[in-house]
């Protein structure tokens, strides 16, 4: 399987190198592109236009604002794309969504398999107890720019799906009590930390703690790896870890 990387010089770009290089599903990177090209034996160009390599598909891990540029060429192309950055504006979604009607498309806010598994077991957990306080706290490394983070609005909105009057409550000031269809989300920035996901569960009488804690960011190139193995083949459509783990 080889794989046109967009981001290929930042630090999950160096991640996917590294993991394809240990033969994981039998990756290779073919071609990089990236704002600040680096020189090396794949070939990494500024422009899609200049890519000359043949490839099965395209993994996203620059920035959410190159999203059009990506996405044109994944439909010019006719390359499946798996879409791993965060923080897309509602109309950088939109164009997401208009690929998928072309060309296979995977889209999710966490590559990770386990926060997949945290998301379905949040999800249990919330029908379970549908009276149930729900918090979400999530933990980052001091540089991240979008809070609360991509992983925390995925968990929500999958709550949400058996929540349907659930509020979104981002941090907490003031006086108010807290009301009885609010999901708590609330962002932590500090150090070095790749990425920490909590869902808390809680009635009067007992508390339900869901943690998700990622060592390095290895996994998430795994995660988007696999992801692209997964649509090769595919029909056109939007695809997500859901799609992975069954």
């Amino acid at each position: 399987m080889n794989i046109i990387l967009n981001g290929f010089s930042g630090r999950m770009g160096a991640a996917v190198l590294e993991v394809a290089s240990l033969g994981y599903m039998n990756a290779s990177v073919s071609a990089g592109v990236d704002i600040n090209p680096k020189a090396g034996d794949i070939p990494c160009y500024e422009r899609f236009s200049d890519i000359s390599e043949k490839a099965d598909c395209i993994i996203d891990f620059s920035n959410h604002a190159s999203i059009k540029a990506v996405a044109d060429y994944a439909v010019a192309a006719s390359l499946p794309l798996v879409v791993a950055t965060t923080g897309h504006t509602d109309e950088e979604k939109e164009i997401i969504r208009e690929a998928s009607r072309s060309v296979p498309v995977f889209f999710a806010a966490n590559m990770s398999m386990g926060v997949a598994l945290l998301c379905q077991m949040a999800t249990l957990a919330a029908k379970t107890l549908p009276g149930a306080d729900i918090e979400i706290v999530e933990t980052h490394h001091n540089r991240k720019l979008d809070a609360p983070s991509g992983t925390a609005l995925m968990i929500a909105n999958a709550i949400n799906t058996v929540r349907e009057n659930a509020k979104f409550i981002f941090g907490r000031q003031g006086m108010a009590k807290r009301e009885a269809d609010e999901i708590g989300i609330h962002a932590v920035r500090r150090g070095n930390i790749v990425g920490i996901h909590e869902v808390i569960v809680s009635t009067d009488y007992e508390t339900i703690t869901i943690k998700h804690e990622a060592h390095s960011r290895t996994l998430f190139a795994e995660g988007a790896i696999a992801a692209a193995a997964h649509l090769i083949g595919k029909a056109p459509g939007l695809y997500d870890m859901s799609s992975l783990i069954g």
